[in-house]
Order: C-alpha cells, then structure tokens, then sequence
C-alpha cells in the first residue's frame, strides 16, 4: 500500500470512529505514520475536498489541529451549492470527482452519472479549442445537474 493511501484509509477510519468528523493534529498523525507532515496536507488538499463530500477547517498555532467533516447536505442544498461552485469553468478531473460523489451520496442513479460523465469528456468536446473546452463542460455539467436532480 503506498503512503497517500494508508494515510487516507487512517483518516477514513477516525471519520467512522468519529461520527464523520475526525480531528488530526498534523505532527501526531505524520509521526505514528512515520512520514513528513507535509504528506498530510497532500492527502487531505487532494482527497478530502468539498468535491468528494468533506468539508475542512485548520486551526492553526500551537494547539492547532485539522478538522475533517463528511458533509451531510439535503439535496437541494448540495445541487444549490455545486451549481454555484462550478463557475463558468470546470476540468474534466473535477468534473469527474463531483459527479462520482454525487452517485456514492445516491444522489444520482448510476444511470445518470454515467449519461453526465460521457456528455462532460474532453472527448466530446475535441473539436473546440482547448481554451473553451472547460467552458462548455461547466455549461453541460450545470444544465444537467438541474434536469437530473430532482
């Protein structure tokens, strides 16, 4: 198992144990892991975003610590604040990552998540110029979220 997910899984677990929240002090969990701290902060920035469903908060100094939550939003919470964090621009790998939390949330059936995941690939959108591609995508993405959910 490489580093990132035993890190990852660890988080994970205090999440369960926790309730879904879980509080980390950053030089606690790199040293019983045995990796730099900065590891941690890779993890966390790269795997436990708002995209896939968490929501974080540091408190820094000497007491600080990273509180990572599982966000539990009703429905038309999330689609409100998904639609509006989309802006009028998003890449295929956030694109991706938001569409797949959805589904594991059981917001959308697989049925939907597929249909979005195919409409928002560069694939389809190779004929325009790479500049615009991320426009368009966001554009799709908005659109079918409100058709989808309901």
């Amino acid at each position: 198992m490489n580093l990132s997910k035993e890190i990852a899984d660890m988080i994970i677990k205090m999440l369960d144990a926790g309730g879904s929240t879980a509080e980390i002090r950053r030089n606690d969990l790199a040293e019983r892991i045995g990796c730099v701290p900065s590891q941690i902060n890779y993890v966390i920035s790269s795997r436990f975003t708002f995209e896939r469903g968490y929501i974080v908060e540091s408190q820094r100094g000497g007491g600080g610590y990273i509180r990572i939550t599982r966000a539990n939003y009703d429905l038309s919470t999330l689609k409100m604040h998904l639609i509006n964090s989309v802006g009028g621009q998003i890449s295929e790998k956030s694109c991706r990552a938001n569409v797949i939390n959805l589904y594991d949330r059981k917001l959308l059936t697989e049925e939907q998540a597929k249909l979005i995941l195919s409409a928002t690939t560069d694939q389809c959108y190779k004929e325009l110029p790479e500049e615009l591609r991320d426009s368009f995508r966001a554009a799709m993405l908005k659109k079918l979220l409100l058709t989808t959910m309901n």
